[in-house]
C-alpha cells in the first residue's frame, strides 16, 4: 500500500492510472476505521482495479460547538486496517493543503440539506459536499463507495454528482452493525459502558417502526410516538429527532402510501455522544 500526502502527487498518480486504463475507486473516510469502513473498502475492490482510501478529518463539516478537536485520530491503526482491507493508496492530505488560506469556494446543495441533519447542523452538508467534491477532483475516481448509515449524506452526494455532471458511479453499501444492532460508528468509542448498552435501543426502535409499517400502520406520527416511547425508556437517551421521510426527496411524510420507499431516521444523544441511524423500507 502506498501512502500519499499531497494533492499534486495524488493527482499525478490518478492520471497515470487512468492513462493505463485502470478503474479507480475511492472510499472517503475521516479515519478511526472500523468494520463498517473496511466493508466499504472490500466492496470498492469488487468494482475497481485501484482503491484509494482517504483519511481526512474535515473541519468544514463540523459546527463551532461540535467535536472536531476531540474526534478520534489514530493514523498507525488506520494505516494497518486500510492495508488489511485491500487499500492500494492511502491518501492523507493536510488541512493546509486541502484548505489553503485563500480558499473561497464551497459547494452548496440546496433544499435536501435543510432537513434532518441539516436542520440541526446548518453548515454540515456544505462542508461534506465541498470536501467530497475536492476529493473527487484530486483522486479522479470512476466509482465512490459510501455507507447507508449516513443516509442523508448519500442523497446529497448523489444529487451533487448528478447536478455537476460528475462521471462517477456512487455505490451505497449496507450499514454494518454490532451484534446488538448498533450501527458501527467512529463515535461509539465515546460511549460509557451504560450508554453503550442503552444505545442498542436505536436499532430496536427502527425495527419497531418496520414492524408497525408491515402490520399496516400508515400514520407517521403514531409510528414516531411508539419509537419515541421506546428510546426514552433509556435514561441516558435524549432525542434530537425521529422522522419518517421520502427516501429520495427527504420530504417529511405524514401518511404512508403503498409502494412508497421511506427513510426512517433518527439522531439521539447518549450523554454527550450523538448517534444517527436509519432504515429504508417500502410500504406494502
Amino acid at each position: 500500500m502506498m501512502i500519499v500526502t499531497t494533492i499534486s502527487e495524488m493527482q499525478q498518480i490518478a492520471d497515470d492510472y487512468r492513462r493505463n486504463g485502470k478503474k479507480i475507486g475511492i472510499v472517503p473516510t475521516m479515519g478511526c476505521l472500523h468494520e463498517g469502513h473496511l466493508s466499504l473498502i472490500n466492496l470498492a475492490k469488487h468494482h475497481a482495479d485501484v482503491v484509494i482510501t482517504t483519511l481526512f478529518v474535515n473541519p468544514s463539516q463540523f459546527g463551532p460547538t461540535e467535536d472536531f478537536e476531540k474526534y478520534p485520530r489514530d493514523f498507525e491503526r488506520d494505516n494497518k486496517l486500510a492495508e488489511s482491507a485491500g487499500t492500494d493508496i492511502l491518501f492523507v492530505p493536510s488541512k493546509e493543503d486541502m484548505y489553503p488560506s485563500d480558499h473561497l469556494t464551497n459547494i452548496n446543495v440546496e433544499r435536501i440539506t435543510d432537513v434532518l441533519e441539516g436542520k440541526i447542523r446548518p453548515t454540515h452538508f456544505r462542508g461534506v459536499a465541498t470536501v467530497v467534491g475536492k476529493l473527487f477532483n484530486i483522486t479522479k475516481p470512476h466509482i465512490a463507495v459510501f455507507g447507508q448509515k449516513d443516509a442523508q449524506q448519500t442523497v446529497v452526494i448523489q444529487q451533487m454528482v448528478k447536478d455537476l455532471n460528475n462521471d462517477i458511479k456512487i455505490i451505497i453499501a449496507p450499514t454494518v452493525r454490532e451484534s446488538d444492532g448498533l450501527a458501527m460508528s467512529s463515535r461509539n468509542v465515546y460511549l460509557s459502558t451504560t450508554e453503550r448498552n442503552e444505545s442498542a435501543v436505536l436499532y430496536q426502535s427502527l425495527q419497531l417502526a418496520k414492524q408497525l409499517i408491515d402490520e399496516g400502520e400508515r400514520n407517521c406520527s403514531t409510528i414516531i410516538s411508539e419509537m419515541t416511547k421506546l428510546i426514552t425508556s433509556k435514561p441516558s437517551a435524549k432525542i434530537d429527532y425521529v422522522l419518517i421521510s421520502n427516501a429520495s426527496s427527504l420530504e417529511e411524510l405524514v401518511t404512508l402510501q403503498t409502494g412508497c420507499k421511506i427513510l426512517v431516521s433518527l439522531a439521539v444523544r447518549f450523554g454527550t455522544t450523538r448517534l444517527i441511524d436509519n432504515i429504508i423500507h417500502t410500504k406494502k
